[in-house]
């Protein structure tokens, strides 16, 4: 039976935003994201990081540096009690010039392949999930799949606010604990 899935950005939504982030120490946990993620968790929805890490195609650092990031988030979260369902990558970015990551996917947000795949490896029912992060390129993915998303106004998306106006029925939250109170509420699981 598929399950519900809250999928989640990872800089500026899960974790602190800091410009092509490539150390894992520099990897800090917003406010009030643990008990978020807990509670969704909880409320029986998989937890998935779906994000767009262009550092790589741009030659700033290599997969083995996302992948030390991605470990530390998830020793972070673990201390917290939570573990997350799945982290998928894209490391493409068109305008590269790298011959192997500067390309056209069908992965980079907002882009369907890293949802898609996430469903499929995961059994998710992207019906019943929902997108949360904080960049156009996150909510715009509920443009091309069946997903509700909410903008957070953490990282750049109190900046970027402005450029999914035109989007009918995107939530906007101040972090993600409204953001999760928004979604427990709509769900009538609060």
């Amino acid at each position: 039976m598929s399950r519900r899935a809250v999928f989640l950005d990872r800089d500026g939504t899960i974790i602190r935003e800091s410009h092509f982030l490539h150390r894992p120490e520099d990897v800090e946990l917003l406010p009030g994201v643990a008990n978020s993620l807990k509670r969704l968790h909880e409320a029986g929805y998989a937890l998935v990081v779906l994000s767009n890490q262009s550092g790589v195609a741009r030659g700033l650092f290599d997969l083995a540096a996302v992948a030390a990031v991605n470990q530390e988030l998830e020793r972070q979260l673990a201390e917290q009690g939570i573990s997350l369902d799945g982290i998928y990558i894209c490391p493409h970015h068109p305008e590269a010039e790298s011959k192997e990551f500067g390309i056209v996917c069908n992965c980079r947000k907002p882009a369907p392949g890293l949802a898609l795949q996430a469903a499929e490896e995961l059994d998710l029912d992207l019906e019943g999930s929902w997108m949360m992060g904080d960049k156009p390129d996150d909510v715009l993915l509920s443009q091309t799949l069946p997903l509700r998303a909410i903008l957070l106004r953490t990282g750049y998306g109190r900046a970027r606010e402005g450029e999914v106006a035109h989007l009918a029925g995107l939530h906007r939250a101040d972090d993600m604990e409204s953001a999760t109170d928004w979604i427990l509420e709509t769900e009538g699981l609060s």
